[in-house]
C-alpha cells in the first residue's frame, strides 16, 4: 500500500512539469517584420503630421491655480483680538 502512494504521489507531482514540456512550441513575439517602402512613406507622412500638430499646441501658462487670486502671498498676520488675549493656566495646578 505504501509503494503504492508514493508512486502516485511521484505521478502526480510529475505531471504538471510533463504537461508545460509537451506543448508545442509557441512564439509570442513573432519575427520582426520589415516594412515595405510604402509602409515606411505612410509611416514618415504620420510622423510629420504628429509633430506638426505638437507646435500648434500653445505655450502653458505660468499657473492655473484656481486660488491663486484668493490667496495672498505675504504671511498670515496675527490678528489685534488674538494677541489682546492672555493666555490661560493649567486647571488642577498647586502653584499659588
Amino acid at each position: 500500500m505504501r509503494m503504492l502512494s508514493a508512486a502516485a504521489v511521484v505521478v502526480l507531482l510529475t505531471v504538471p512539469a510533463y504537461a508545460q514540456m509537451s506543448t508545442p512550441n509557441i512564439n509570442l513575439m513573432p519575427e520582426v517584420m520589415s516594412k515595405s517602402p510604402e509602409e515606411k512613406e505612410q509611416d514618415a507622412i504620420k510622423d510629420k503630421a504628429y509633430k506638426e500638430s505638437l507646435r500648434k499646441i500653445p505655450d502653458a501658462k505660468a499657473s492655473s491655480d484656481p486660488w491663486g487670486t484668493v490667496r495672498s502671498t505675504d504671511a498670515p498676520k496675527a490678528s489685534a483680538k488674538a494677541a489682546a488675549v492672555p493666555k490661560k493656566s493649567k486647571t488642577g495646578s498647586n502653584s499659588q
